[in-house]
């Protein structure tokens, strides 16, 4: 079965919808446009419960099918919220806030996944509930574990859950996935060394945290080279070395350092926490600084359930014929929440040779739409099948 028609009969309309969503970007939790504009399609669209407000902006609709014999239910999850990015594409539905852009296609996500609930309110050829999850702060604010503290699963009884994200790289019309760990933990640190300041042509009479600090830099790289299996993965990147002062005469008081690890099963998340700590708090003695480390745990590792990737993979052979088996990536996302809420499996939807996510060129193509949505649609028809 490829591409539904009713679906690629609603490209327009769904192009639309994504355009005008690109050009109106919101951050985070703050969506009162976009939220609005979700919830106002899904009335339209005769859902039989639509609730707004969870997981702070978060908007659920619920869509039942011809019956319900089993009572089971399938979430089907798209992201809402854009990024702080300044756009440089020059798309004539650009962004109209200036430093805000969908440079993630969380815009393509929402309509698509708008688009499969008009055609499953439409048809309702499934025996159950098909739970459509619009979800805030997926950049960096976990919206997925607000809906889930907020009784998303409990309250509308999903029994499995499944997500999706554009990715350029993969084909226009493919699909790819894997079982097991999909995408990693993603965990924060900042770390301030303090030493003694002074002067620059007196660094006796000092002790130095900026030597300290390249020093804690260079015995961070030893986790992944020689603490963690390397058959298994692990990132930990120093993003920011920041000084109190710009002067060339002057060895500052402290050096801040932040940055991200980046694991995919919970032991090594673990080690590397526990190596990290030790590594810098050692280093910064052995040059007589002290040091002060905030380590924060961030999502966790996105696991598709098994039985759960295989069947996705099934839908997506049947929409597009093409299913790409994936590496995992180190990049991470909150949907990882709502699969340790629930069985279920996230999969990735090609969006051809473009720009990649985040970069102010990103554009998602709009050719991928009918994929997105039948693959939504199908799960739900394939899963729930009409009795």
């Amino acid at each position: 079965m490829p591409v539904k028609n009713r679906l690629a009969e609603m490209h327009d309309q769904i192009t639309e919808w994504r355009r005008d969503l690109h050009a109106h970007p919101e951050l985070m939790y703050d969506l009162p446009r976009t939220s609005a504009f979700v919830a106002e399609k899904l009335r339209a669209f005769g859902c039989d419960e639509v609730v707004e407000g969870i997981g702070r902006s978060g908007v659920v609709g619920v869509i039942r099918g011809r019956s319900n014999s089993t009572g089971r239910a399938v979430g089907l999850r798209a992201d809402m919220d854009a990024l702080p990015i300044k756009e440089a594409t020059g798309l004539p539905y650009t962004s109209k806030t200036p430093g805000r852009m969908h440079a993630g296609g969380h815009d393509g996500h929402t309509a698509m996944l708008l688009g499969a609930a008009q055609y499953l309110a439409e048809t309702r050829n499934f025996d159950g509930s098909a739970v459509v999850i619009f979800q805030p702060a997926e950049e960096g604010g976990a919206g997925g574990k607000a809906m889930v503290d907020d009784g998303l699963m409990d309250r509308f009884g999903i029994d499995e859950v499944y997500g999706m994200h554009n990715m350029p790289g993969i084909p226009l019309g493919s699909f790819a996935i894997r079982p097991g760990p999909m995408m990693a933990a993603t965990d924060d640190f900042d770390i301030t060394l303090t030493g003694i300041g002074g002067h620059a042509a007196k660094p006796h009479k000092c002790i130095d945290p900026v030597l300290a600090a390249s020093h804690v830099v260079i015995a961070l790289q030893s986790i992944a080279a020689r603490s963690v299996d390397p058959l298994k993965q692990v990132v930990v990147s120093v993003c920011s070395f920041r000084t109190e002062s710009d002067a060339t005469n002057v060895i500052p008081q402290t050096v801040r350092l932040r940055g991200t690890v980046r694991t995919m099963e919970e032991d090594v998340r673990d080690l590397a926490e526990t190596r990290l700590k030790a590594l810098v708090e050692n280093t910064a003695a052995a040059f007589g600084a002290t040091a002060a480390i905030d380590y924060q745990r961030g999502y966790p590792v996105t696991e598709n359930d098994p039985d759960c990737a295989a069947f996705a993979a099934e839908v997506a052979r049947a929409v597009a014929g093409g299913v790409e088996d994936t590496a995992p990536l180190m990049g991470g996302e909150d949907f990882s929440y709502m699969l340790n809420a629930r069985p279920g499996a996230y999969i990735f939807l090609g969006n051809g040779d473009t720009a990649a996510v985040h970069h102010p060129a990103y554009n998602f193509d709009d050719a991928a739409i009918p994929y997105g949505c039948s693959w939504f649609a199908e799960l739900v028809e394939r899963r729930l099948p009409a009795a």
